[in-house]
């Protein structure tokens, strides 16, 4: 590896300020990540798509002070449901492979224009449909703490290359728990913006009502600097939130909880939690308190239905968003012998190029909308929807935030889940209902539990108040000094590239 690996450790404030202080160029950062991807990347497939030249480009345009910003020449992981002009995007299936978008989503044209460096494009699952990347179209991602164990899904590629420090940034997306479910199970900290609060323009679609992008980090200052980048009014979205962006950054450097209000949800405890997630979260709690928070139980009763809404409405939206992929504008195209009917390719295309997840859903989704069964299905899913929005807005009548364990257990192993649908499904058990209801969510590591692997604590905030999440994240982060929980990771893959 290059001389210059030591850059990798590095937060991405202290790059970005080395880079403004001419102390290193971004062309350095840049190549020192790339070469760290190309020593780890092969154990951890977070990668799909490494960009060497377009990333060395931009960060010639940094050096050049062509670009500027808070974060001008830090490295990012992009997850792969993003478009990018040029650059193949896939979102993990076989449908898209080889596909070069004409045009770049929103937030790279943020992110270019604040000088960021993207390496390349992450693994995920197919369509963001999964909870631990074993369902992307190009073999799974694996975790940087046991190679043996998901990174989380679907944004498990984006949450390897920030643990595995080939990126200090990395950008996810979040339709029922695929940033911050990755987040918990690699140590690192991932954010679900307030739902219209980052332009989705680009963002390849899964479920229209739920999908958000938002960043992956390893502190969350680093987080709430991505997010006052990519964040902010977007009019060809037409979700998009005209509002000001909270003020995540002054949050993230203020951290003083003293005085709020945390609200203890009830219902996500007890049988399926693993003893290790509960013992670091009940102490993430405590140090809470101990820093001048209020700690509140409050009851969200209908959360207990999420899981099962969140599987009818999300799948019903896919089965219209991935009716677009016909074999006839763009992407795979099978069967095509010159005498088949349309119909008949477009079977065989989507027989070739989606994987048994996405169909499965397809399937499940189509059959909610159908004929007879929309109002037993979708129609009573959006009523349990309103019902725990409702759920929410009492919680915020009392609370500030609302906390619980982002998951309910530690990252499992490769291969454990992948042939039960359901034990996969109740990986999002705790994330699912912040997405139903739209407001934004964060996942900061809180420790490691009992079997030595990181453990994530969720703090959930009323619509665009992201940045209580922020002022809590910062808190637990310097009162337990989880900023450093990914040095054991470091020192290791360290001592085997030098």
């Amino acid at each position: 590896m290059s001389g210059d690996s030591e850059l990798c450790r590095l937060e991405a404030s202290e790059l970005a300020k080395r880079i403004a202080d001419r102390d290193v160029s971004a062309v350095e950062v840049a190549q020192a990540h790339l070469d760290r991807i190309a020593a780890l990347d092969t154990a951890y497939h977070a990668f799909l798509h490494v960009d060497v030249d377009g990333a060395l480009a931009q960060a010639k345009r940094v050096d050049a002070g062509e670009v500027e910003g808070p974060l001008a020449g830090v490295p990012l992981a992009l997850k792969d449901v993003i478009v990018t002009r040029g650059v193949p995007t896939t979102a993990g299936s076989r449908i898209l492979e080889g596909w070069l978008p004409p045009y770049d989503a929103t937030i790279v044209e943020r992110m270019r224009d604040a000088g960021i460096v993207v390496l390349g494009k992450t693994n995920m699952d197919e369509f963001a449909m999964g909870s631990s990347t074993e369902h992307s179209g190009y073999g799974a991602a694996h975790n940087p703490w046991d190679l043996d164990r998901t990174p989380g899904g679907s944004g498990g590629g984006s949450a390897a290359a920030v643990a595995g420090f080939l990126a200090p940034l990395g950008i996810g997306t979040d339709t029922g728990g695929s940033i911050r479910q990755p987040a918990a199970v690699t140590g690192t900290v991932g954010i679900k913006p307030t739902y219209g609060g980052v332009s989705r323009y680009g963002l390849i679609a899964f479920s229209s009502s739920l999908d958000q992008a938002g960043p992956c980090a390893r502190t969350v200052l680093d987080a709430a600097l991505l997010h006052e980048v990519i964040a902010g009014h977007d009019s060809r979205d037409s979700t998009s939130i005209d509002a000001p962006v909270p003020p995540v950054v002054d949050a993230a450097r203020d951290g003083d909880v003293s005085g709020m209000r945390i609200g203890v949800v009830k219902e996500f405890a007890g049988d399926g939690y693993q003893s290790g997630v509960t013992a670091r979260f009940d102490e993430a709690v405590a140090t809470l308190a101990g820093l001048g928070a209020e700690v509140i139980e409050v009851s969200c009763p209908h959360f207990d239905y999420a899981l099962a809404a969140y599987y009818l409405i999300a799948p019903s939206e896919a089965s219209s968003n991935l009716a677009r992929y016909d074999a006839m504008r763009y992407g795979l195209r099978v069967g095509d012998d010159g005498e088949a009917s349309a119909e008949a390719v477009m079977a065989a295309t989507r027989e070739a190029g989606f994987g048994a997840e996405v169909k499965r859903r397809i399937i499940l989704g189509t059959y909610a909308l159908s004929a007879g069964y929309y109002d037993a299905y979708y129609g009573q899913a959006q009523k349990v929807r309103t019902l725990i929005k409702r759920d929410f807005e009492s919680a915020f009548e009392q609370v500030d935030v609302l906390v619980s364990p982002t998951t309910p257990t530690t990252a499992f192993k490769l291969g454990e889940r992948v042939d039960d649908p359901l034990s996969m499904y109740l990986a999002d058990l705790c994330t699912i209902p912040s997405n139903l209801y739209g407001g934004p969510a964060m996942s900061v590591p809180c420790g490691l539990s009992d079997d030595g692997l990181p453990v994530g604590f969720q703090v959930m905030a009323p619509v665009l108040a992201d940045d209580r999440l922020y002022r809590v994240g910062a808190a637990l982060e310097q009162a337990l000094g989880t900023a450093a929980l990914l040095d054991e990771v470091w020192r290791r893959d360290h001592a085997a590239t030098s």
